[in-house]
């Protein structure tokens, strides 16, 4: 799989909206990161369903919703209904993981699983076979711009190692201090969808910033 840059939107500019989303597209950015941040499971507030049906009718990239929330099972119709392509929940919320899965697929949308920087990738262990991407949080979770923890690589590998014994290629996805350089440790270690913000949003040249992730990624591979 190559590498896919999911642009969150956490870090445009709410006022221009639209032409940033347009921006990350002309840059060649495959997925549009959505956070929704509900200011329980995680400090910040941030978008909802609303400003997401207004996302969902000027893109054709794929919506790639992470859902903060404390009971994401509750709203994951809405996020499909409204036109998510994939739903990201996190494994610490309070919803039943395996139930989330379970109704992200009945809407016949792709099942992500999200864990934070202090829970150990085993948990995901009954979920590799179930879910259709799994995402590593590089940051704590609830703001954008955050540093790097380097720790995450380890737990990178460690994934990637549980998915490779089991002959799944389900891929991994990283959030969370995100820029050319930090996105090649996380590809060296099994990340294919680098979600990354403030690193596009505030480069003078969008398309040169994401030009640089993939071929900083492509020339390490080589």
């Amino acid at each position: 799989m190559n590498t896919i840059i999911s642009a969150s939107i956490l870090s445009a500019d709410l006022c221009n909206l639209e032409r940033d989303i347009k921006r990350a597209e002309d840059a060649g950015c495959e997925y549009i990161h959505f956070d929704v941040m509900d200011g329980v499971f995680v400090n910040n507030i941030s978008y909802g369903i609303p400003v997401f049906k207004a996302v969902s009718r000027v893109t054709k990239a794929v919506l790639d919703v992470h859902l903060m929330i404390i009971d994401p099972l509750k709203y994951v119709k809405n996020f499909a209904d409204a036109g998510a392509d994939i739903i990201t929940f996190h494994y610490e919320s309070d919803s039943d993981c395996g139930k989330c899965i379970d109704a992200i697929h009945a809407c016949g949308r792709k099942a992500g699983v999200a864990i934070k920087p202090g829970t150990p990738a085993t948990v995901l262990e009954p979920y590799l076979d179930k879910a259709d991407m799994f995402l590593i949080m590089t940051v704590e979770p609830g703001f954008g711009g955050q540093e790097f923890i380097y720790d995450m690589t380890g737990k990178i590998s460690e994934l990637k190692k549980m998915l490779d014994e089991r002959k799944l290629s389900t891929p991994i996805q990283v959030d969370g201090g995100i820029n050319d350089t930090t996105a090649v440790l996380t590809a060296e270690h099994g990340a294919e969808i680098i979600v990354t913000g403030s690193y596009l949003f505030k480069a003078p040249d969008m398309r040169k910033a994401a030009d640089n992730i993939r071929n900083n990624i492509l020339d390490k591979k080589l």
